[in-house]
């Protein structure tokens, strides 16, 4: 029987790659623990919640992506935080006087708008995904509204604050 012969420089990867079935690390390398050998994971946290606007979809996407109009919506909730949304596909956007940061991933008027979405205090070069889509329901807009790709826990505050920080003052704002 032939054994593989290993050398020493072998070793700190293979006791990488077997501390975590005694259970003395997370996983090799720092992977999920519960992804299968192609690296998927079943443990990610998403968000997915909908609200209904009483207006058309234009004013929604308007009071979204327009700087000025976005900025009396934050009023509700942080009266004079600074922000700053670019027209653009591409483009950056700061809110809430620099708390949330990102770009338009994806802009398509009075429909959809998709953002590279982070808070200021993530680890550098961590970005989620936000996606908004805008859906007539008669006179009124349906918000179809999903966040993924955020850090793992974060849900527990992110959840809340996009109905208080969002929802609510664009309820509020759009009347």
């Amino acid at each position: 029987m032939n054994l593989p012969r290993y050398t020493r420089r072998d070793f700190p990867f293979r006791l990488a790659a077997i501390l975590p079935l005694f259970g003395f690390a997370k996983s090799a390398f720092g992977a999920d623990p519960q992804a299968d050998r192609n690296g998927i994971s079943n443990t990610c946290e998403c968000i997915h919640q909908e609200v209904v606007f009483k207006v058309p979809r234009k004013r929604v996407y308007e009071a979204l992506t327009q700087e000025k109009q976005f900025s009396q919506v934050t009023d509700f909730i942080m009266k004079g935080a600074s922000t700053q949304i670019s027209a653009d596909v591409g483009g950056a956007f700061s809110m809430f006087g620099g708390v949330i940061l990102g770009r338009h991933v994806e802009l398509v008027p009075y429909e959809r708008i998709v953002q590279a979405w982070r808070e200021k205090d993530w680890p550098p070069g961590l970005y989620s995904i936000v996606r908004f889509q805008l859906n007539e329901q008669a006179a009124d807009t349906k918000l179809i509204f999903d966040h993924a790709g955020f850090p793992h826990g974060a849900s527990a505050s992110l959840a809340p604050g996009w109905w208080s920080h969002y929802w609510e003052p664009l309820q509020k704002y759009l009347g």
